[in-house]
């Protein structure tokens, strides 16, 4: 069953500019070390790969009801890619805390995630599937 839904639409743009003003102290704040890896090797896009990044964090958020706020924090939710690809998420601390808090007992939660980007824009769609254990 689907226990929650966010999506996010992030302005590459404002990244860029985050970036070019803040720079180390922008990324370390928002970002974990797997996501500034991931946009470190892809010069040309970073800014493309971090909003994109910066939106998932805002749709899981949104989809557990909280923003940042309650004890969830931005480097607590980390984008990670399965093995095969795919985007997905890694939650430590108030994220993690936060998902099982609405996950109904005797279930798992499961985190979709999907990203896109179309200059200027960077979208993501989370929805968080409770699967009976």
């Amino acid at each position: 069953m689907i226990i929650a839904i966010g999506s996010d639409l992030c302005n590459i743009e404002r990244i860029r500019n985050s970036l070019e003003r803040w720079g180390d102290r922008f990324e370390n704040r928002v970002f974990t070390d797997t996501e500034r890896a991931k946009a470190a090797s892809r010069p040309f896009t970073k800014a493309g790969t971090l909003a994109k990044r910066f939106a998932a964090k805002e749709a899981f958020s949104k989809a557990v009801g909280t923003g940042f706020k309650r004890g969830v924090f931005m480097k607590d939710i980390g984008v990670v890619n399965a093995r095969s690809g795919a985007p997905t998420l890694a939650l430590s601390g108030g994220a993690a805390a936060r998902l099982a808090a609405i996950t109904p007992a005797g279930h798992e939660a499961v985190v979709h995630l999907t990203l896109t980007d179309d200059h200027p824009w960077a979208q993501a769609f989370i929805v968080i599937e409770a699967r009976k254990l």
